[in-house]
């Protein structure tokens, strides 16, 4: 196994943010590679699935590449695994967009559409306060309330709430973050949110599940 943290590539949008915020984050002796080769993934250290746009099109997308047997293998092997975004939602068991499309059902539940007031706009744009859970490794060493970068019209609602490792609000309280064994994933773009997301990322670096 290399020291290698593998950024999922399977054409979903712009990556390239990514991959430069963890080559910012990454410990001395990592590296970090965009690659849609599912041998390089299986032999990697740690893997981000980025996610752009709509549920059903990640998915689509996701079983046209031929890395999902790869990237299953990968989660079971207790690895370390970060989602971002619609990355997040895909872990979920179906997506409510344009349909019912189904998810990966690592993590029980349903993406839906935000519900929110008349006097907020969907999709959710721009900073929000985040609440993590107490003693997350994944927010350690972060202010109680951090800011982080969103751009979403749906959210995670995770059945079993030990599941959510952050919330945030906007109109009312939403997933912010998931973790379960060695899967961890952000609605918000920790690439696009400054000192609070690389330090997001770097703890993600540096994680060890058990």
């Amino acid at each position: 196994m290399t020291r290698e943290i593998v950024v999922v590539d399977y054409g979903s949008g712009n990556v390239r943010s990514i991959v430069n915020a963890l080559l910012q984050s990454r410990e001395p002796g990592q590296d970090v590679v965009l690659s849609a080769d599912p041998a390089r993934l299986l032999g990697a250290e740690r893997a981000v699935l980025p996610g752009v746009g709509a549920f059903n099109e990640v998915r689509r997308k996701l079983d046209a590449s031929g890395l999902l047997p790869a990237i299953e293998q990968f989660r079971s092997s207790g690895r370390p695994f970060l989602g971002v975004c619609v990355g997040m939602q895909i872990l979920a068991t179906k997506g409510l967009e344009f349909g019912d499309t189904p998810g990966l059902g690592w993590i029980p539940g349903e993406v839906r559409q935000l519900e929110v007031p008349p006097s907020l706009k969907i999709p959710h744009f721009g900073w929000s306060k985040v609440t993590p859970r107490a003693g997350s490794p994944l927010f350690a060493g972060l202010p109680a309330s951090p800011q982080f970068y969103f751009v979403h019209s749906f959210a995670f609602s995770v059945a079993d709430p030990q599941a959510v490792e952050a919330t945030a609000d906007y109109g009312g309280p939403f997933t912010a973050a998931v973790r379960v064994k060695n899967v961890f994933g952000t609605q918000f773009h920790p690439e696009k949110s400054d000192v609070a997301g690389l330090a997001l990322l770097s703890n993600f670096c540096r994680w060890n599940p058990t």
